[in-house]
């Protein structure tokens, strides 16, 4: 690892980072579309929610293979193919005349996503000194963390004043910007260490994160008394079990999980996880409770939004310095607190929420959320040897991204699923104040993780002196 970065470097990283800044643009401006799109489509809740939940499912899938990509693919290559489906992605949504097409188009950008995310992070973690790797992980956050900032408000302004169609229009040319720089900056070298491809465990896992995403699916529309609820969820749990018996029985691996036996890394990545799910699932639940509960359009929700989204953005770069200074054990636990501050102000005040209310509230949960999430992956790398950096970066990236995919399948199954003989508003609110206590619920064990975690640290530091 160099202890200078070059110039063509620092650019790699701009470009991966500006890559997956669309991916994610595109993805949160999506969510201020839904009621738009329930009417042009003539689709449901239920349906529509599977333009981000199976977006963020198949990016979970390609980012669980990507430690076996990183290992066999130049980042060159990895890099070209994320461009070249990212474009067809947007032109197909742009002009889809129908929601099959438009799917079909988010699932070619989940896959662009699901290869520039972990090519970014590999870039960094590889490529960056230690003592400027928080600094260089939140600036990428920080990049990744404008696209929710923007998203909400981009969507907003491009539904309501011209059409949807022209959220992905606009980004075409900047996608060809991006694949210009890339193809000129990324030289990074696979390690050609990947043996076979592990295709049963991909398998596994793919069907595993699908029917438990199904299951939720199926409670919207049934309820979660009910036997196709139920059903779904008995084969998920059986999928997992078959995963943890190829994991034991040890040859071709999809990634090396013993790094889950180091308990500091597997608590931070519970800690990752709800973090994430409590990111998407605000940021799912506040528009439409701004749009179908207070009556106001898609512009404002993005609006509302925008403040504590940029104001998160802003912070991560500043709390990743402060993680090359300090290390995480305060900032996480800080992070953490005003993420359960946040959500639970969000449950208890459901009923007396206001714009400006929410626009405070969302500011709390953010500025939170950026405080700890990048340097808890930032922590983790550090965790691991040289040889395992692949690895961890996969699983984190790939429960990243899962994390958000069941987030809004599970609270769109949760507003569906109270709204049997209510209104559209009033399913909405109810929904709404259930989901808000559940992300409360979550926080509270995210921090309790964080503390487990920095206890262990702590403990194992004393240890070895």
């Amino acid at each position: 690892m160099t202890e200078r970065l070059t110039r063509r470097t620092q650019l790699a990283i701009l470009a991966t980072a500006l890559l997956s800044f669309l991916g994610i643009l595109i993805e949160t401006s999506m969510n201020v579309t839904f009621p738009t799109l329930m009417a042009d489509l003539h689709v449901s809740l239920t349906t529509v929610q599977w333009v981000t939940t199976g977006y963020l499912l198949l990016v979970t899938i390609v980012m669980g293979a990507s430690a076996y990509l990183l290992k066999r693919f130049d980042g060159r290559q990895i890099f070209r193919a994320a461009f070249l489906f990212s474009l067809a992605g947007a032109v197909m949504c742009a002009t889809a005349p129908d929601f099959a097409l438009l799917m079909t188009g988010r699932l070619l950008q989940a896959l662009a996503t699901g290869l520039s995310t972990p090519l970014l992070f590999e870039i960094i973690f590889t490529r960056v000194p230690k003592r400027q790797l928080g600094t260089y992980t939140g600036l990428a956050e920080m990049m990744i963390s404008l696209a929710p900032a923007l998203g909400p408000t981009y969507g907003g302004l491009f539904t309501n004043a011209l059409s949807w169609r022209w959220i992905f229009w606009v980004i075409v040319p900047l996608i060809i910007l991006v694949g210009v720089l890339g193809e000129a900056t990324i030289r990074t070298k696979a390690s050609r260490t990947a043996g076979k491809f592990d295709v049963l465990g991909l398998s596994l896992l793919s069907l595993f994160f699908a029917v438990l995403v199904w299951a939720f699916n199926a409670a919207g529309q049934t309820g979660f008394t009910s036997r196709s609820f139920w059903l779904w969820l008995a084969v998920a749990v059986v999928l997992l079990g078959a995963q943890v018996i190829h994991i034991r029985r040890g040859g071709t691996q999809l990634l090396d999980w013993h790094i889950l036996r180091d308990r500091v890394l597997s608590l931070r990545l519970v800690t990752y996880f709800l973090l994430q799910f409590i990111n998407i699932g605000a940021s799912f639940l506040i528009p439409l409770f701004i749009e179908d509960v207070l009556g106001e359009n898609a512009l404002v929700a993005g609006l509302i939004l925008f403040p504590g989204a940029m104001i998160g953005a802003i912070v991560a770069p500043f709390a990743g310095r402060l993680y090359d200074q300090h290390g995480l054990r305060r900032l996480i636990l800080f992070s953490g607190a005003l993420v359960l501050l946040g959500t639970g102000l969000f449950s208890l005040l459901t009923g007396q929420l206001t714009l400006a209310l929410i626009t405070l509230l969302f500011i709390v949960l953010r500025i939170g959320f950026n405080s700890g999430f990048g340097n808890t992956m930032s922590e983790a790398s550090q965790l691991v040897p040289v040889a395992n950096k692949a690895d961890q970066n996969s699983l984190f990236n790939m429960m990243q991204q899962y994390s958000g995919s069941l987030s809004t399948g599970m609270l769109a199954a949760v507003i569906a699923a109270v709204g049997t003989g209510r209104s559209v508003r009033a399913a909405t609110r109810l929904g709404s104040g259930l989901g808000f206590a559940l992300l409360a619920g979550l926080a509270l064990i995210a921090l309790l993780a964080a503390v487990a975690a920095n206890h262990l640290s702590q403990k194992e530091t004393s240890a070895t002196r």
